[in-house]
């Protein structure tokens, strides 16, 4: 059987098309595998991300690192695809002639066929799971309509477009008899779920009928807008104990000229509506976001304001990312990106610094409670889990001794004894 490494960079929602790409070879017959550093293989087929500056440089790296051993002979093929290959297909077939072929984010079906498998439109949904069993991603839309400055995905990924519901749940389904428990809903835009299909908000029925699923212990929310923030699945995750008490919002920015700057649609005021009415609703609930500093305007005063409302709303979990033009869009092509590199990275550090001393104090709060943690894998001289208040990869993990064995993907009571910035310390009850 050919061996065909899929390596997979950027957001969990290439996570779920490599998985789809990896259904459809086996299907054919052939022997996918994921992200190994092994180049004994075949083919290697790198999904790549072109988000942002980072994570471009990260791909063109990992690409040049595989278009060496294509040239030495240690790999057969090479194949590219994804946001990066979507958006500078051309330039990279000139650049760096060692890549067989270069396919975009929708071109699976052509890709499986120049793999040598055919493209079967029943297993459309069907996934084989890269991550550890008992999670799994639920990408419910595909792009955006939002018109954010800085954002290149609408560019990629098209205009949003919902999964039917009816889908969504025979996906769930499937992923519940495959051993998945904790289910991780993921979209670029989960607020808008619906509006296209069916002409309203969806997202709070679709959660409540993915909780009756009976084998999947937790459903987290990822990347939900806060413009028209569904308030309804509030109510939906306050009801069934099934849903973690969890969601990300991404805010970006509290100040009011730098939002508009932006194209965010919401404002400072409605931000702090919208989290007094989740807190109202959800006291006990974690709320993570990211935030952008270093965008075009924004001043001394303007960063300040930020790391202020950082400080007083107390953040369960902060992602940071530092401005960077991004080939035609808004910003790029309206704006100068005038702060330095220097002033951005400072900004960062600034607000890390901030978050960091918020997260160890809520952590030391915790020292003494119990909590039920789902172990992800085994590390050294520990298991490595999560409460349902941490999303994998990017989240506070619980580290619990092995004087005892425990097993991966099961979930057991365990009371913290020690904390530090962003790492708990527990044992078994």
């Amino acid at each position: 059987m050919k061996k065909i490494n899929i390596i997979t960079l950027g957001c969990s929602k290439n996570t779920v098309d490599s998985e789809a790409l990896a259904t459809q070879l086996a299907s054919g017959g052939l022997k996918p595998f994921f992200d190994s550093e092994s180049q004994n293989v075949d083919t290697v087929v790198i999904n790549t991300c072109g988000f942002i500056k980072d994570a471009k440089e990260e791909s063109i790296d990992t690409i040049l690192r595989f278009a060496q051993a294509r040239k030495t002979g240690e790999i057969k093929n090479l194949f590219v695809i994804g946001c990066l290959s979507e958006r500078y297909k051309d330039d990279l077939r000139n650049e760096i002639p060692e890549v067989d072929s270069f396919f975009g984010v929708n071109d699976i079906e052509s890709i499986v066929k120049i793999l040598g498998s055919n493209y079967r439109k029943e297993l459309l949904g069907e996934r084989i799971i890269s991550t550890p069993q008992h999670f799994a991603y639920l990408k419910i839309s595909e792009g955006c309509d939002r018109t954010c400055a800085f954002c290149v995905i609408p560019l990629i990924r098209g205009k949003h477009k919902s999964v039917p519901m009816e889908i969504l749940l025979k996906q769930a389904q499937n992923l519940a008899d495959k051993g998945v428990k904790e289910l991780i809903l993921i979209a670029q835009d989960l607020s808008y779920y619906g509006l296209d299909l069916y002409r309203e908000q969806k997202l709070a029925e679709l959660v409540e009928n993915l909780s009756k699923i009976e084998k999947i212990k937790r459903i987290r929310l990822h990347y939900a807008y806060p413009a028209n923030f569904p308030l309804a699945v509030l109510n939906v995750m306050k009801e069934k104990s099934n849903i973690c008490n969890y969601i990300d919002i991404p805010l970006q920015h509290i100040s009011n000229k730098i939002l508009k700057k932006m194209r965010r649609g919401h404002t400072k005021e409605s931000t702090l509506q919208l989290l007094e009415n989740i807190r109202k609703i959800l006291p006990e609930i974690t709320i993570r976001t990211t935030f952008l500093v270093g965008h075009p305007g924004e001043t001394e005063k303007d960063f300040d304001e930020l790391l202020e409302f950082v400080k007083v709303q107390r953040f369960d979990r902060v992602g940071i990312f530092t401005y960077s033009h991004e080939e035609d869009t808004f910003g790029a092509q309206n704006y100068k990106d005038s702060i330095s590199e220097k002033t951005k990275q400072n900004r960062a550090e600034i607000l890390m610094a901030a978050q960091q001393e918020i997260s160890l104090e809520k952590n030391s709060q915790k020292i003494g409670q119990i909590f039920d943690v789902l172990i992800d894998r085994e590390e050294n001289d520990y298991f490595v889990g999560r409460t349902e208040f941490d999303s994998p990869e990017v989240d506070n993990e619980v580290l619990i001794e092995k004087a005892q064995i425990l097993t991966i993907g099961e979930i057991y009571p365990v009371k913290i004894i020690s904390a530090e910035n962003f790492d708990l310390y527990g044992t078994l009850i």
